[in-house]
């Protein structure tokens, strides 16, 4: 009897501590916060997508700088002021250098080893070695691949025996995404509109598409980190790790035992594990439009020691693949539904594409894209309304105190915080952007670009941990 209650008094205490004391954090602080289970209840039930959950707690506190939240059980501060933002950001960046990795080397000693699950050292000297390999001249050379896929995308549908072609775009638009990243990343050609049996769209279509195991874990993995860390519980199953691995492997044998030279993201990495990818000081990397972000002196500095293993040239491409693989084909899908609905603007952009393939002659080079006003500022506006991430997170590593206005009292943030930056948010602010829920290109016009309140559009994220990957992402 005494052992019952023993137990029954333990498993009340783990519940009491672990459960429910966490929720009282941002009280015990004074800081206005998000009730703890009432957005999560509403996402989690299928009642509030998490973008609207995002924009509604930032909606309610217009007169704050920053409120409280949970992620799972973390404590979680919103930032709303954008000079707070860039302060967080940017200018005391080393307090902040990490993010809320959604994984672990301890778990998967793969996909661990991707550029955004590490972190402090590591992630400075992997930054600085992948750098080169996302300027604008390396997106020239590998532009001929893309634009490969994109003629045997059109053509598929053009060589068809249908004059008019029905088609869900979405589905569509993997496709394409798909065969994109295995030529560009993998060095493997596919044709998935033919063949969507192909082993690597399946494998695009494992990884991305949520299962109720798949769900479930990942609640589980949000709320009970160390365990799946004890456990060495990986986030991807060993046949898909073993399978990127297995690939990259041969690709790279193959191409050091033949001399094969392929302008895409394996021979870039190979380049770097020789030391021979560096940053071209003549260039900026910022010519692929508006919303694209300048690199940091991190990325810059080329002073690194980090070892470039097979293991590591696949994590990198496998988080891209997975990064890209569903945000490329929703923004897609998202400006073709925004230029169905707006046909003055699908009319607008398609007589500039009409008269770039007048002027090429049908053979658009890199340079002709980047000349496109209209096709940037389509573009620009699709990732103000519809970004990769509503959330930008970043860990506390070190303590962190924001200093008050007004009749604020100080809020000290402790390490081990999460900061998060609501993206999606600020981008749908009728303070940043009137009338936000409107599809309005004009607004990256050279007329009114310059209006754009610096730090209130940021579809690649701010400072030193901007999205790598975002000059790809404009393709």
């Amino acid at each position: 009897m005494f052992a019952v209650l023993l137990l029954f008094v333990l498993v009340v205490s783990v519940v009491y501590f672990k459960l429910i004391v966490p929720f009282f954090y941002w009280q015990r602080r004074n800081i206005d916060y998000v009730k703890p289970w009432t957005r999560f209840r509403r996402v989690f039930l299928g009642k509030e997508a998490f973008a609207e959950s995002v924009r509604a707690a930032y909606d309610e506190h217009p007169d704050k700088r920053y409120y409280g939240s949970y992620q799972f059980l973390q404590p979680s501060l919103f930032v709303r002021d954008l000079d707070l933002i860039k302060q967080i950001t940017v200018k005391d960046f080393d307090h902040f250098t990490d993010h809320s990795a959604f994984t672990s080397e301890k778990t998967d000693p793969i996909l661990g080893l991707n550029l955004f699950s590490l972190k402090g050292q590591r992630w400075r000297e992997m930054r600085s070695t992948l750098s080169p390999a996302f300027t604008g001249s390396k997106m020239r050379s590998m532009y001929t691949l893309i634009a490969e896929t994109a003629q045997n995308f059109t053509r598929h549908f053009l060589d068809g025996p249908e004059e008019v072609v029905v088609a869900e775009m979405k589905d569509i638009f993997t496709k394409y995404t798909n065969d994109v990243i295995a030529n560009c990343a993998f060095g493997i050609k596919c044709d998935s509109l033919f063949d969507d049996n192909n082993e690597f769209y399946k494998m695009g279509r494992y990884v991305s598409t949520p299962t109720p195991w798949r769900l479930l874990q990942s609640l589980l993995y949000g709320f009970f980190p160390k365990i799946f860390e004890f456990f060495r519980i990986p986030a991807l199953p060993a046949t898909i790790s073993d399978f990127f691995l297995r690939i990259i492997k041969d690709a790279i044998r193959v191409r050091e035992n033949e001399g094969i030279v392929r302008p895409d993201m394996i021979h870039l990495l190979m380049e770097a594990r020789k030391g021979r990818l560096k940053h071209d000081k003549s260039e900026n990397g910022d010519d692929t439009g508006f919303a694209t972000v300048q690199e940091s002196e991190i990325g810059r500095n080329q002073n690194h020691a980090i070892e470039i293993t097979d293991e590591v040239i696949t994590a990198q491409a496998l988080v891209f693949f997975i990064a890209g693989f569903t945000t490329a084909s929703s923004l897609m899908s998202f400006m073709s539904y925004e230029l169905t609905v707006n046909p003055e603007i699908q009319k607008t952009l398609q007589e500039e594409i009409d008269e770039v393939l007048t002027t090429t002659k049908g053979d658009i080079s890199y340079e002709d894209i980047l000349k496109m006003k209209y096709l940037d500022q389509v573009v620009s506006e699709a990732l103000r309304k519809y970004p990769p991430g509503y959330v930008l997170n970043r860990i506390c590593v070190k303590d962190y105190l924001i200093k008050p206005k007004n009749d604020e009292t100080p809020a000290l943030i402790e390490k081990g915080c999460l900061v998060a930056i609501p993206v999606i948010a600020l981008h749908y602010s009728p303070e940043f952007f009137p009338d936000p829920e409107k599809f309005d290109p004009s607004r990256f016009s050279d007329d009114h670009k310059s209006k754009i309140v610096p730090g209130s559009y940021m579809p690649f994220g701010m400072g030193p941990r901007n999205c790598i990957g975002r000059n790809i992402f404009i393709f």
